[in-house]
């Protein structure tokens, strides 16, 4: 596969990239809005791109002719995304139009990472069939881009998942929920969670592995990838006080309402995976399973 990344010094772009390097002929075009942070002992190229002018990435696709693109790129912060409307829909809806356009044109496969937070969160956990209601700007917009690429005519896979954690990479100071709370317990401070909000938490190398079989096996249509385990936020970060033996009356429950989230973040989301299991093969790794590898992480760093 010749394959372009965008957001490849993200979260879950840096990931994404070393396992598709892992796989042997595999050839990689990473694109980013800032410097390059992918290792040097990984063989690909690399694009420093700003999406407000999207020629450049557009020229690298028609040079490149990748077979697939691996679209995760986006600003995922709702409060951004309220801020700065403007800047929400030039990345997160006009790129992606940009992207099916040509995809289609060059007859690309192109994965595009989505949300649960497509869905108001009233009648959660979901099926790929349900219908969409963001509660904010952020999933909107991400319904928007759903819709364009599916009228596109282009072949193209959407993964929407769900609160992803996992080990920060090298070099980098973002934080997940599980990373923060076992960071900020460790170091015995009193933390807030919310008690009223339900999520199936996403372990990125599990989404990493929905990505490549996305890819691989040229999979059509919407693809739920997430957990199996529906949980609290409070009741994630007390499963992460267990596993390191931390302690648990540092932390606080507190209500969506008193933080301001109780309108516009979805109460209950989680998805039916079944369709992921049978069509790509996902399998979603218990969490308690996915703490264990993330601190053999940790101790390898």
């Amino acid at each position: 596969m010749r394959i372009l990344i965008t957001g490849s010094n993200g979260f879950l772009g840096q990931k994404l990239v070393k396992r598709l390097a892992a796989e042997s002929g595999n050839s990689l075009i990473c694109t980013s809005g800032s410097a390059d942070r992918i290792s040097s002992d990984i063989p690909h190229k690399f694009l420093q791109v700003d999406f407000s002018d999207p020629k450049p990435l557009l020229e690298a696709i028609v040079n490149f002719r990748p077979t697939h693109i691996i679209h995760t790129a986006a600003i995922s912060s709702v409060d951004v995304c309220e801020k700065d409307p403007v800047q929400c829909q030039t990345v997160n809806v006009d790129i992606v139009s940009e992207l099916a356009t040509v995809s289609k044109k060059l007859d690309i496969h192109l994965t595009f990472l989505s949300t649960d937070f497509v869905f108001d969160g009233q009648n959660g956990p979901y099926t790929e069939t349900d219908a969409t209601s963001a509660c904010n700007a952020y999933g909107q917009s991400k319904i928007h881009a759903e819709k364009i690429l599916r009228d596109s005519g282009c072949r193209h896979a959407i993964l929407r998942t769900i609160l992803v954690y996992g080990s920060p990479n090298k070099g980098s100071s973002a934080r997940n929920l599980v990373i923060w709370a076992k960071e900020a317990l460790f170091k015995q401070e009193n933390i807030r969670v919310v008690s009223d909000q339900w999520r199936m938490p996403t372990w990125v190398e599990d989404l990493v592995e929905a990505c490549y079989l996305a890819a691989k096996k040229q999979a059509n249509g919407i693809y739920h990838i997430s957990g199996d385990k529906m949980m609290s936020v409070e009741e994630i970060v007390h499963e992460v006080a267990d596993y390191w033996n931390l302690d648990h009356s540092l932390i606080t429950p507190i209500t969506a309402q008193e933080i301001g989230q109780n309108k516009n973040r979805p109460r209950k989301t989680g998805f039916v995976l079944d369709k992921a299991k049978r069509e790509l093969g996902f399998t979603p790794t218990p969490f308690l399973k996915s703490l264990e590898k993330i601190n053999e992480e940790l101790n390898s760093i």
